[in-house]
């Protein structure tokens, strides 16, 4: 009796600890550099299937970390791969390495590698989601909103928004669905929204990944923000965001909500009661409508 009880506590921990993927490809560079800051891995999940379609999950950090690729894997990257979605998780440049818009371009060099590569590690790549939290919902934002923009220019100041990083740039680094995890998305609005600064004059985090003080030149602070480029062609948004969070504050997701809403694009923002930046906000409740999101958008593919 004691050898049944004791096999069974094994298999227990066994499938306790049981992995949620049936594959991984680790440190693979997207950018054909070798930089650790362009690596990013692949999970496949448990359940075998032919091919898998693909969330991009990106990491909040204030844009200060390059090598944080597996943040949140144990919760929405779990959520995900449970439902049948291979989640990439990719590093990007943080400003202490580059200044904006290299961010942008390590996402959409990630999109594009994705893209040529899908073959090669089982990739559905008629459905490609986009996904992340404060920072990274900032990244994701913006790579939904700026489908198809190679530049923009807001008067005399032209950004160049696609880049040309990697080897596959003849591919498209439109996403399909996006959902934003509390990003900031209107970094001129922000301060007044939190009734405070988040950091110094010139110190703050969006500050430090232009590279100067807000009052110094707002047009480069306006070709950062998601808000900025939305027009009717944008996917689908889903946006979460707590009414308790003093990091990133809520009217930034809803003021980028009325923003896609007013150009004609489908998006839910949820206001989530005593939600702070992160905890009570990242809930079992909200991945699970999460996953029902992109399970809706890639239907309709």
């Amino acid at each position: 009796m004691k050898k049944l009880l004791f096999g069974l506590l094994i298999l227990f921990v066994m499938s306790s600890n049981a992995q949620n993927y049936s594959n991984k490809w680790s440190e693979l560079n997207y950018a054909d550099d070798n930089e650790s800051f362009h690596m990013l891995d692949i999970y496949l999940p448990a359940e075998p299937k032919e091919n898998y379609p693909v969330i991009i999950y990106i990491y909040g950090s204030a844009w200060f970390a390059n090598n944080q690729k597996g943040a949140d894997m144990k919760t929405i990257g779990s959520a995900l791969l449970d439902a049948g979605y291979a989640v990439v998780t990719p590093n990007h440049r943080s400003s202490r390495d580059t200044l904006f818009p290299g961010q942008i371009h390590d996402i959409k060099a990630v999109i594009r590698y994705i893209r040529a590569n899908g073959d090669k590690y089982k990739l559905d790549t008629s459905f490609i989601g986009i996904s992340g939290s404060s920072s990274g919902g900032h990244l994701a934002a913006l790579a939904g909103t700026t489908g198809g923009v190679k530049s923009f220019t807001v008067e005399s100041v032209t950004m160049d928004i696609e880049g040309n990083l990697g080897k596959y740039t003849s591919y498209s680094s439109f996403v399909d669905a996006v959902c934003n995890w509390f990003g900031p998305t209107d970094l001129l609005a922000i301060d007044s929204c939190r009734g405070s600064s988040f950091g110094a004059p010139g110190q703050t985090p969006e500050e430090l990944l232009i590279g100067m003080k807000k009052t110094e030149n707002t047009r480069k602070f306006i070709l950062l923000n998601p808000i900025t480029y939305i027009d009717s062609n944008e996917p689908p948004f889903l946006i979460f965001h707590g009414d308790a969070d003093v990091v990133v504050p809520y009217c930034q997701s809803a003021l980028l909500h009325d923003a896609l809403i007013a150009a004609g694009v489908k998006s839910e923002y949820i206001q989530v009661p005593g939600g702070q930046h992160y905890a009570n906000t990242h809930t079992d409740a909200n991945i699970k409508k999460m996953v029902d999101f992109f399970n809706k958008a890639a239907q309709k593919k």
